[in-house]
């Protein structure tokens, strides 16, 4: 007898044998132990191993594949026997609702190979959750009693059809009334699987399939997951109208079981990023690399080796990847381990090609671009789907979780839409509330983006928050910020020039990296493992610096904030992470000041003192606020106690007077003092205080 002419009785009791009989390697009985522990762990679904099942009867695997539904019904039926003969009372309990799942399933499609000829067979997909619905209970049988005698008739129900029935069986009643407690209700969910960004070809949407999932499986994946989903393809007819159906029909997929893409969700509340599966003997040559002393400039020659130069933004980037330890705090408080990294630049500093670089090297890493993007895009919303049940969809920093987000044209978003991103990058957290639908997701992304100047090219002779249309909040979110500016010089150019044309004469042998491209993201991947502990040493480094910042109070002098102070904790921890250290060490926090100070004489200079000044990133640099201290001073004298009105020209000459106002700064300062509303003109030309 072949295994398509075995009846179904015949079916379940050789898949109750497989259950009964089968032994690991150890010699226990893998399934009949799982399905005694059943009520213990109060467990409505077994996983059966496709490996396991193949290796014990293949002609029934190949029948499993081709025939699922009537597969999965009889394996139900033989683990419920099974239960009976342990557990009669719980097997009562739970008789409707039993779900034998298929886990470490072989037969694995890609999102693009789902077609018709896969209809009603068993598959296996990778892919993105990117959309998940609200919970609602689904029908799997509804009974309905008669208003005449009280006789019960069960409904049909065809697929997500109901069809009431028109009559009693008993008395040919028509009035009919739900009955409840003789129905049987699961819960059901919808999700979408998109494809996972790394597998997608170069300039092609991504494909998505719709999936039904029920009872325990429901609520197992959130927006952002990456699942290898196992189920079955079903088709669905569209409608055009609530009457109108067509021939034309959607596949989507019924969920069987859910297994997570690099380990499971919710283990230590966090979900590892590994798609990179790393072998012993790539951590040997990881290990071989971290262990030499030239190892983090081979690390950092190894990134973009096609852009000449820029080490400083390209070790500060590598040190954004492999990121710092968050650490959770005894008041559930959190401390955040990701860094942020902004590029200013002109165009063609290759600033895009940097963040498309790190996208693909990163665990996990997504790039998108300012110019379009919507907040709903860049963090989540809700959506009503045809169904008219309310959808909850992941954008891109939620995907991102655990992982890298570039964003290039980041001064192009709008507004409105950026401001999104606050919670975003200091909280790591998305919250949205919409359509009854309060959640808060998790976004613990880095970000790295670059922006463009206002007018075209950067103009040094203003300070960043002139030259950039960014908000002072979002600036100070990032840990570095770098200015890259296209500076003429003749040597420096030379090597640029040689270096592209070399790149276009041998493509092969040019710009090769120092480390394999492959190893890297393997050697970034495994990094970010481990966690370093700061040193007495590092501590007292980082410590000496930022009190010497915080403690010169004289006009022009830097003054830095306690978020600068965590910056260069991440920054340090992130360099000991790097080079697979367990702690980190005071040449770390010597490093992580280094780049604070890089970052300082590009972006953080005055332009008005040519001094460093973190004042310049919050918008009000020393010079302007001890300009606007002596504009009250000279004011407050030519008003005196009475606070009389001061005069438009003696006022002008007063400040000339100081010797640190022009005569057209002076009058700018009044118009600006005027619309702040600090002042304002009583009569024409004679001006007091508010």
């Amino acid at each position: 007898m072949t295994a398509e002419q075995i009846t179904t009785a015949a079916l379940a009791d050789r898949l109750r044998e497989f259950l009964q009989a089968f032994k690991d390697r150890e010699g226990n009985y893998r399934y009949f132990d799982r399905i005694r522990d059943m009520m213990a762990s109060n467990a409505q679904s077994l996983v059966v191993d496709y490996i396991d099942f193949d290796s014990f009867d293949p002609e029934l695997g190949k029948l499993l594949t081709h025939r699922p539904d009537e597969m999965l019904q009889a394996f139900n039926e033989a683990a419920l026997s099974i239960l009976r003969e342990i557990n009669s009372d719980y097997e009562q309990e739970i008789h409707d609702k039993i779900k034998v799942r298929i886990g470490n399933y072989t037969v694995q499609k890609g999102l693009r190979d789902i077609n018709a000829d896969l209809i009603d067979k068993l598959v296996s997909v990778s892919g993105m959750v990117v959309r998940s619905s609200e919970v609602k209970p689904l029908a799997k049988k509804v009974a309905y009693k008669c208003t005449n005698c009280n006789a019960v008739t069960e409904s049909e129900l065809k697929g997500l059809v109901l069809k009431k029935p028109l009559k009693c069986s008993a008395c040919g009643e028509k009035e009919l009334d739900m009955d409840p407690e003789n129905s049987i209700f699961i819960d059901f969910q919808m999700v979408r699987l998109q494809e996972l960004p790394e597998d997608l070809p170069a300039g092609q949407l991504p494909h998505y399939v719709e999936v039904t999932v029920m009872g325990d499986l429901v609520d197992q994946c959130r927006p952002g997951d990456r699942i290898m989903l196992t189920g079955i393809i079903r088709i669905e007819q569209e409608q055009l109208a609530p009457q109108v159906k067509t021939s034309l029909f959607r596949l989507r997929m019924e969920g069987n079981n859910i297994e997570y893409l690099g380990g499971r969700a919710g283990s230590k509340d966090t979900r590892t990023v590994e798609r990179i599966a790393i072998s012993a003997e790539d951590e040997k040559q990881i290990l071989n690399i971290a262990a030499k002393p030239d190892a983090y400039e081979k690390l950092v020659a190894s990134f973009a080796p096609h852009i000449y130069g820029q080490e400083v933004i390209k070790e500060s980037i590598l040190l954004l990847i492999v990121g710092s330890v968050t650490k959770k705090l005894e008041d559930g408080s959190t401390r955040r381990g990701d860094i942020n990294v902004l590029l200013v630049g002109d165009p063609g500093t290759a600033k895009s090609e940097m963040l498309k670089f790190a996208a693909k090297i990163a665990p996990r890493g997504l790039y998108t671009s300012g110019r379009g993007s919507t907040a709903a895009g860049l963090t989540a919303a809700v959506i009503r789907d045809k169904s008219g049940i309310m959808m909850l969809e992941a954008g891109a920093v939620v995907l991102g979780d655990q992982g890298l987000v570039c964003i290039d044209e980041f001064d192009k978003i709008k507004p409105e839409d950026r401001s999104a991103l606050h919670e975003v990058m200091e909280q790591q957290t998305c919250s949205v509330a919409k359509g009854g639908i309060v959640a808060t997701l998790n976004a613990r992304t880095s970000i790295l983006s670059a922006a463009n100047p206002m007018y075209g090219k950067y103009d040094p002779y203003k300070n960043i928050t002139e030259n950039v249309n960014l908000p002072v909040p979002l600036l100070t979110r990032f840990d570095l910020i770098f200015i890259v500016r296209d500076v003429p010089e003749k040597d420096k150019d030379n090597l640029i020039a040689s270096h592209i044309l070399e790149i276009h004469k041998d493509v092969e042998h040019a710009a090769k990296p120092a480390i394999d491209i492959d190893l890297f993201s393997k050697y970034l991947a495994y990094a970010r493992n481990r966690e370093p502990v700061l040193t007495q040493d590092a501590i007292d480094i980082i410590r000496s610096y930022y009190m010497d910042m915080r403690r010169a109070e004289s006009e022009g002098m830097i003054t830095v904030t306690p978020r600068q102070l965590e910056g260069l904790v991440r920054l340090a921890t992130a360099r000991a992470r790097l080079l697979l250290k367990d702690r980190v060490e005071g040449e770390d926090a010597k490093r992580a000041i280094y780049l604070v100070d890089q970052m300082l004489k590009t972006a953080g200079v005055d332009v008005n003192t040519g001094k460093m000044d973190v004042g310049v990133l919050y918008g009000k640099p020393q010079s302007e606020v001890s300009k606007q201290k002596l504009f009250m001073e000279v004011f407050n004298g030519l008003a005196g106690s009475d606070n009389n009105p001061v005069e438009d020209k003696a006022l002008v000459a007063e400040l000339v007077k100081t010797g640190r106002f022009t005569e057209e700064e002076a009058r700018t300062q009044i118009n600006k003092f005027s619309r702040e509303g600090r002042i304002y003109e009583r009569s024409p030309g004679h001006w007091v205080k508010v």
